[in-house]
């Protein structure tokens, strides 16, 4: 068997180049530059960074951001950071042209989203606007974090799991959706 570079915790790490829908290239050959495996950034530069790589296009390193915020943030916003990282997931499925992919991912995320539970929703740190509605009651119509647009998200998820279901054509700006509002 072949010995894996691994980090100082001994995690494995690939080295291996990837296209630009997160699909593995052979040893050698140039790909999309890599998010790096210790990626941990605050939310609002999660989201930022996350928001480019979805207008690029590269909605696989999107997922590897978001994915990091899950793996590294509070445990009260892993479900949410959960459902973005499965969102990129499921537009790189239908980047990939796997449709019954796309479907299943984008329906996690939508569930996640939906799910979510912010500790306060009228808090003034968790991205409400402030003007004290409560518009938790609704699923995917609370205020999220960081001015997360669930809301939006849902809808759009709706929409492309529809194009899934009629075999519709979906365009690249289809699969750029507005993480904040």
């Amino acid at each position: 068997m072949v010995e894996r570079p691994r980090d100082e915790a001994g995690r494995a790490l690939n080295p291996r180049p990837r296209d630009r829908f997160g699909r593995p290239l052979p040893m050698g050959s140039v790909g999309v530059p890599r998010i790096p495996d210790d990626l941990n950034l605050p939310p609002q530069q999660t989201l930022t960074l996350a928001q480019q790589l979805l207008d690029d296009g590269l909605a696989f390193n999107a997922h590897e951001v978001l994915e990091a915020a899950w793996k590294n943030g509070p445990f009260a916003e892993r479900m949410l950071w959960q459902g973005l990282a499965q969102y990129a997931v499921g537009l790189t499925h239908i980047q990939r042209g796997n449709p019954k992919g796309a479907r299943t991912l984008l329906t996690r995320a939508v569930g996640r989203l939906r799910a979510y539970e912010p500790d306060d929703s009228r808090n003034s740190d968790n991205g409400s606007h402030g003007d004290g509605t409560d518009n938790s009651t609704e699923p995917g119509n609370r205020a999220l974090p960081y001015d997360i647009d669930g809301a939006g998200l849902i809808a759009r998820a709706e929409t492309l799991l529809a194009a899934l279901d009629a075999g519709a054509a979906i365009t690249e700006d289809d699969l750029k959706p507005r993480l904040r509002v």
